[in-house]
C-alpha cells in the first residue's frame, strides 16, 4: 500500500527541518560506536570497580568479549505500575547467563505517580521528573561499561526520560521491557461518577474511597487509556517494544517470557553480533511519524504531545504541534476506550489491541512500514500475537478482524474519520485540545471568562455556588516557568457537574490536563505561558473568549482586551515545599510548551 500523501508529506517536512540537527547527532553517535564495545578501553582499575560484586559473571565481564546489558530501572514498589519490576533483573541477568553473556543493574531513576500527586504540591514537579529521570538514566549509563540497555518504566514521565536517555546514548541497542496493566476492577465510568457525587457532597469521603480503591487494586498500570498506556502504545508503534508486548499483565507466565525474550533480543542487536541495531537509528523520523498516527488513532494522551518533541529533540529530530493536527486530519480514531469510551486497556488488548490497529493503519498507508525496530527490519512484524505454545513463545498471527467493534473498529469504518486531536492558534497564543472523548455539539465554545490564578480557586468558587451560567474558565500562570505545569486533572469532576447541569463550560489554560480527562473541552499547552506576559496575562472575568475546535482558533474577543498591562502576580508560594526549591533553575530555563518544555533537550 503507498504512503498516505499527508503522512508523506509530514514526515518530509519533519527530515527538512531537522536536516542539521539530525546530521550532527548522527555524525555524533556514528563516532561513539567507532570507538568499538566500551569496556575494551577501560583500564584495569575501571574495570575492577564495575565488576567487584559480580559473583560468577566476574570472570565474563573481565574478558570482555561477551555483551554485557545495563539494566537502568523504575521500580519501587509505591507505583503500582512499577511494583513488578522488582523481579525483572534477576530474570534479564539469568537469561543473559544462558545466552553467553552478562547483565548489571546499571542505575535506578526515580518515578512520581500522578495518581497519588493529583491536586497536590508534588505535582509542580512532575513534568520536570522527565528531565531528572533522562539525567539519572545518563548517570546509569555514563560508566561507559554496556553494549546495550535494557530500560523498565511505564508511567507518565518515565518512558519520555528513558528515551530521552536511549537517544543520548543512542550508538548502543535499547529494548523497552513493560510491566503491563492490572487487570479490570471497578469500571473507569463508574469511578467518574462516583467522583461526581463526591464533589456534589451527595456521598461522603469513605464511599469514594472505596471506589478509588476497587479501581486500583493490584500490581500494573491504570487500565483507564492514559498517559502511562499511551506510553506503551508508543513504544510499541516506534519500535522499543517486543512486537505485542505492552498490554500483557504482570506475573503472568507471558509476561515473564517476553522479559526473558527481550534480554535475549537485547544481547542478539548489540555491535558483537551481526545484527548491530542502534537505538538513534530505530528513533527516527519515521518513528517518529508513525508514534503520532498511533497516538492519533487511539485517542490518547495529551502529555504526549509534550513528551513527542523532546524525545524526538534528544535524537535530532524538531517536530511542531502542526504535525500533531496534520496527522490528526487524516488518522481514524479506531478505538474507544475510557476517557473516550466504556472498555480499559484489557478490553481493548482483547479485541484484537495493537497488532490489529497496527496491520489496518499499514494497510491504509498511514504508518511507515520500513522502520527499523528492536525485532528487526519492518513494522509488520508487530501485526503479530505473542502466546506461549507448550511453555515457548512464539509469535502467531493476530487478529484478523476486531473482535468486539464496540471498542476496536477497522480503520475504513472508526469510530471517527479523524483523530481526537486539535492544534488551536488565535490571538490568546498557541495551544491542543483533545475532542476525541468531547460531544461534538461541544467542539465550539464562547461564553464570558472567569479567571483564577489556581486550580483551588475554581473549586472554591464552585463550593460557593457561583457558576451559575455558561463559563469559559481561564486558570493561568500555570506553565512550565510558572509553577512547573502541573496536570489540573483535579478540575475534571467539578467542570463535568457543571456540564452535566446543562451549562457550556470550558478550560483554558497554560497548564496540562491528564491522559485521564474526558468530555469536558479543554484548551491546554496555551504559549506564550501567563508567566512570560502571554496573552493569557491580559485577560480579566467576563471577557468573550471563543474557543472553536472545528476551526482551531482560540481568541478572546473583547475589544481591547490585549492592549492591557500583563497581569503579574505573586508566585513565591510555587517555590519552595516539597522539593520545590531544589527545582528553581528548572523553571527558570524551561522551554515553552511547543517546545517539549523540556530542560536538557
Amino acid at each position: 500500500m503507498p504512503l498516505h500523501p499527508v503522512l508523506e508529506e509530514v514526515t518530509r517536512a519533519i527530515v527538512r527541518r531537522s536536516a542539521d540537527s539530525r546530521a550532527a547527532y548522527l555524525d555524533r553517535i556514528a563516532r561513539a560506536a567507532d570507538q568499538g564495545p566500551a569496556r575494551a578501553h577501560l583500564t584495569c582499575g575501571n574495570q575492577a570497580h564495575a565488576y567487584a560484586a559480580s559473583g560468577a559473571a566476574k570472570d565474563l565481564l573481565a574478558e570482555g568479549r561477551a555483551p554485557n546489558l545495563g539494566i537502568v530501572t523504575a521500580y519501587n514498589d509505591m507505583l503500582s505500575a512499577h511494583q513488578p519490576f522488582e523481579r525483572f533483573p534477576s530474570l534479564i541477568r539469568d537469561a543473559a547467563q544462558k545466552a553467553g553473556a552478562t547483565a548489571q543493574v546499571a542505575g535506578g531513576v526515580p518515578a512520581m505517580c500522578d495518581g497519588v500527586t493529583q491536586g497536590q504540591t508534588g505535582m509542580e514537579l512532575s513534568l520536570f521528573s522527565r528531565d531528572v529521570i533522562a539525567l539519572s538514566a545518563g548517570v546509569a549509563l555514563s560508566h561507559n561499561c554496556f553494549d546495550a540497555a535494557v530500560f523498565l518504566g511505564v508511567c507518565d514521565k518515565i518512558v519520555p526520560g528513558l528515551v530521552i536517555a536511549a537517544a543520548s546514548f543512542g550508538h548502543i541497542p535499547a529494548v523497552f521491557l513493560p510491566a503491563g496493566p492490572m487487570t479490570s476492577g471497578l469500571p473507569n465510568d463508574e469511578k467518574s461518577k462516583v467522583r461526581q457525587k463526591y464533589a456534589t457532597g451527595e456521598i461522603g469521603r469513605d464511599a469514594l474511597m472505596q471506589a478509588e480503591m476497587e479501581s486500583y487494586h493490584g500490581p500494573g498500570t491504570c487500565t483507564f487509556y492514559g498517559t502511562a498506556n499511551s506510553n506503551q502504545m508508543l513504544m510499541e508503534l516506534m519500535g522499543l517494544h517486543l512486537p505485542g508486548a505492552s498490554f500483557v499483565t504482570p506475573n503472568t507466565a507471558l509476561r515473564d517470557a517476553l522479559t526473558v525474550a527481550g534480554a535475549q533480543r537485547a544481547i542478539e542487536i548489540t555491535a558483537q553480533g551481526n545484527q548491530y541495531t542502534p537505538a538513534g537509528r530505530v528513533l527516527d523520523e519515521r518513528a517518529f511519524a508513525n508514534g503520532i498516527v498511533g497516538l492519533m488513532a487511539t485517542g490518547g494522551s495529551t502529555n504526549l504531545v509534550l513528551h513527542l518533541p523532546a524525545m524526538a529533540r534528544a535524537a535530532g529530530i524538531l517536530l511542531d504541534i502542526e504535525d500533531f493536527a496534520r496527522l490528526s486530519e487524516v488518522t481514524p480514531l479506531m478505538a474507544r476506550v475510557y476517557p473516550n469510551g466504556l472498555a480499559d486497556v484489557n478490553h481493548f488488548h482483547a479485541a484484537g489491541g495493537l497488532g490489529y490497529m497496527i496491520g489496518e493503519l499499514l494497510a491504509a498507508g498511514l504508518l511507515h512500514p520500513d522502520t527499523l525496530t528492536v525485532a528487526g527490519e519492518g513494522l509488520a512484524r508487530y501485526t503479530r500475537e505473542p502466546k506461549l505454545v507448550d511453555g515457548t513463545l512464539t509469535w502467531t498471527e493476530g487478529a484478523g478482524e476486531s473482535l468486539n467493534d464496540k471498542i476496536l473498529r477497522p480503520a475504513a469504518d472508526p469510530f471517527q474519520a479523524t483523530g481526537g486531536l486539535r492544534a488551536l492558534s488565535g490571538n490568546l497564543g498557541r495551544g491542543i485540545i483533545k475532542v476525541s472523548a468531547v460531544s461534538p455539539e461541544r467542539h465550539a465554545i464562547e461564553a464570558p471568562a472567569r479567571i483564577f490564578h489556581d486550580q483551588e480557586e475554581v473549586k472554591a468558587a464552585f463550593k460557593r455556588g457561583e457558576f451559575t451560567s455558561d463559563t469559559i474558565v481561564v486558570v493561568r500562570f500555570q506553565g512550565p516557568r510558572a509553577n512547573g505545569m502541573p496536570e489540573l486533572h483535579a478540575l475534571t469532576p467539578t467542570l463535568s457537574v457543571l456540564q452535566d447541569r446543562g451549562l457550556k463550560v470550558a478550560l483554558v489554560t497554560d497548564g496540562r490536563m491528564s491522559g485521564a480527562s474526558g468530555k469536558v473541552p479543554a484548551a491546554i499547552h496555551v504559549t506564550p505561558e501567563a508567566v512570560d506576559g502571554g496573552p493569557l496575562a491580559r485577560l480579566r472575568d467576563g471577557d468573550l473568549i471563543r474557543l472553536d475546535a472545528p476551526a482551531g482558533r482560540l481568541d478572546v474577543l473583547t475589544e481591547g482586551a490585549l492592549d492591557r498591562t500583563p497581569v503579574t502576580p505573586d508566585l513565591s508560594a510555587n517555590e519552595t515545599g516539597l522539593g520545590r526549591e531544589l527545582f528553581a533553575a528548572f523553571r527558570a530555563h524551561a522551554k515553552s510548551a511547543t517546545e517539549g518544555a523540556g530542560i536538557v533537550v
